[in-house]
């Protein structure tokens, strides 16, 4: 088993710092270095407080010998793209148990033809965590209102459809939304 918590802690933009004090007990940014480069072992206890420090799920920290890995051609920066100073690779995304998926049969606001949303199911209690991001709530009779979460107010949601001249819809007490978190377009 190789983990790969320090890129999972560098991609999230925290320090070793950061993740130590996240951990339930704190610990040490040295102890957490230790951790990711092996000179310490990784147990299950430990791999399970850090994966909550970072909001990720365990098997995310560990790369096992048979999981597909995408090599890191090159970085797209502002001044243009450039080789990578060191070798590296990419997970593909895997789903989790609380994600939904949306597929985008025809364009709308930011989203073309053929786009796939994947969406993280949040109970009431996510609810302030997708303010100005796009949700997908569900309403009575199968249906559903996809839209811009703009205001939150006594268990009522105010969303803006992304359609043109579409008007501010508000829905009260829905049992869960979706906010959008990755977006899968093909060029």
């Amino acid at each position: 088993m190789i983990t790969v918590i320090r890129d999972v802690r560098r991609a999230r933009g925290m320090t070793l710092q950061d993740v130590a004090d996240a951990c339930v007990p704190p610990t040490t940014a040295q102890t957490i270095g230790r951790l990711e480069t092996g000179m310490r072992t990784v147990s299950v206890g430990w791999l399970n407080r850090i994966a909550a420090a970072l909001d990720v799920p365990a098997a995310d920290l560990v790369r096992l010998p048979d999981q597909a890995e995408l090599p890191v051609a090159a970085i797209l920066g502002g001044t243009g793209a450039h080789a990578p100073r060191q070798s590296d690779a990419v997970l593909p995304p895997r789903p989790a148990a609380d994600q939904v998926a949306i597929i985008v049969e025809a364009g709308v606001g930011d989203y073309r033809a053929g786009d796939i949303l994947w969406c993280r199911r949040v109970g009431p209690d996510g609810f302030p965590a997708a303010l100005n991001r796009d949700i997908l709530v569900p309403r009575p009779a199968g249906r559903f209102l996809f839209g811009r979460l703009i205001g939150r107010e006594a268990g009522k949601l105010q969303m803006l459809p992304l359609g043109a001249g579409m008007r501010q819809q508000v829905l009260a007490d829905p049992p869960w939304a979706a906010i959008a978190n990755l977006l899968v377009r093909t060029l």
